[in-house]
């Protein structure tokens, strides 16, 4: 394309060079259907680059004053921790400032009953933070092969496992986490984000990302003030070789919402999902209280047990998957569970037992006319053609109410 770009000789002719930038830009993303390759013109860039430390180069003191403009955290309502991180640091200066993130931040985060971690702001990062992050939030009984990295330049394939220790507590597996995401979390935040949805260790609420690359470079194009921006790293399958990636189509959320609106649906999530053992609870008594089909009872205790909560987000998901569950094991039907109360995920659900209606029996009033009705809503008679009689029960009472009438 480039080729028979300068055999036209009709780019030569463009004189601005921003507008050069564009027109090289649209082409070579056109040809490729990569919109991740991009030309500029930046004068200035050369110097900026030139003036950029390396992280080796920085003291204590301005790693941290960076790490606490990137990373922040607290303790929200209902003893959710929250972590945000807008780029993540190396391996090199994770390893630096290690005490210091598991004194000033993660001791705050470890004790809490679930996690949200923020990525919505986060499109920048380093390949070798990953294995931190998933390691804190991965159980420390196994490594984990979470990713494998092929990088173009030195021609060189990484594996990325979890760390067999980490420096502090690792977030313990029983409690829930939440990755936010938006169309901005690029790069290696959709890595993480991938890897946690992947291994069913978050529930991943927002928009779907960028679908960016784990490392994208601004090369000089020769001596000029152009750059071009290219991917240089490529993931070839999270989790020891699979065929879907998240790179140019995104990481696509277990909840879709707007990434404006991501916190407040992560939290009414994780409202709902502390209810549920509540709820399995009040299952199982029920069943075992009332069920009639005694000898079905323990296949459906041991169904309950054994069931995998990991992906509900919704009294809808909970009460479709008690039921197909439930149902299936007792080959019965009847057997239901329905969301009771208000539609707020805040109430939770609850597996009802109830009477129905029908067998609550009404008293039988003394006035002809209110009889009457009460008799209509009981059974309707009428004679069809034909001399035929008609009779309708709609529902049964008991025989003192049909004595009195």
């Amino acid at each position: 394309v480039i080729e028979q770009a300068m055999k036209s000789q009709e780019i030569l002719g463009v004189s601005d060079p921003q507008t050069l930038a564009h027109v090289l830009t649209d082409g070579v993303q056109s040809s490729l259907n990569d919109p991740r390759l991009v030309i500029s013109y930046e004068p200035s860039t050369v110097e900026e680059l030139k003036q950029i430390p390396a992280p080796s180069n920085l003291s204590q003191e301005e790693l941290l004053a960076g790490l606490q403009d990137s990373i922040r955290h607290e303790v929200l309502e209902d003893n959710v921790g929250y972590l945000r991180v807008d780029h993540l640091p190396s391996q090199e200066v994770l390893s630096r400032l290690g005490s210091f993130l598991v004194t000033q931040v993660w001791k705050q985060l470890v004790g809490t009953s679930a996690l949200v971690l923020d990525l919505r702001q986060c499109a920048s990062g380093r390949v070798s933070g990953i294995p931190y992050v998933i390691s804190y939030l991965h159980p420390g009984n196994t490594v984990l092969h979470v990713d494998t990295i092929y990088d173009r330049p030195s021609n060189t394939t990484t594996e990325i496992w979890t760390l067999p220790e980490v420096l502090g507590e690792r977030y313990s597996a029983e409690k829930d986490v939440v990755v936010l995401t938006s169309g901005r979390t690029g790069g290696v935040a959709e890595d993480i984000a991938y890897i946690l949805k992947q291994i069913r260790r978050a529930i991943v609420v927002g928009e779907r990302t960028e679908g960016g690359a784990l490392d994208l470079q601004k090369l000089r194009i020769g001596q000029s003030d152009f750059f071009l921006t290219v991917p240089v790293s490529r993931s070839l399958g999270p989790l020891g070789g699979g065929s879907q990636t998240w790179e140019g189509s995104g990481v696509l959320p277990c909840v879709v919402t707007p990434a404006e609106q991501a916190l407040e649906k992560a939290l009414a999530i994780l409202t709902l999902r502390r209810a549920l053992p509540g709820v399995v609870g009040h299952l199982r008594e029920a069943l075992q209280d009332y069920y009639t089909l005694v000898d079905r009872v323990p296949a459906l205790l041991n169904h309950l047990a054994s069931m995998d909560y990991s992906l509900v987000v919704s009294e809808e998901d909970l009460v479709n998957k008690l039921n197909s569950g439930l149902q299936a094991v007792s080959e019965d039907p009847r057997l239901l569970v329905r969301a009771v109360g208000p539609q707020e995920i805040s109430l939770g659900c609850e597996a009802e037992i109830h009477e129905s209606p029908l067998e609550a029996e009404p008293e039988v009033p003394k006035d002809e006319a209110a009889q009457q009705a009460l008799v209509d809503a009981m059974f309707q008679v009428s004679v069809l053609p034909g001399n035929v009689g008609y009779l309708r029960f709609d529902r049964f009472a008991d025989d003192a109410a049909l004595e009195a009438l």
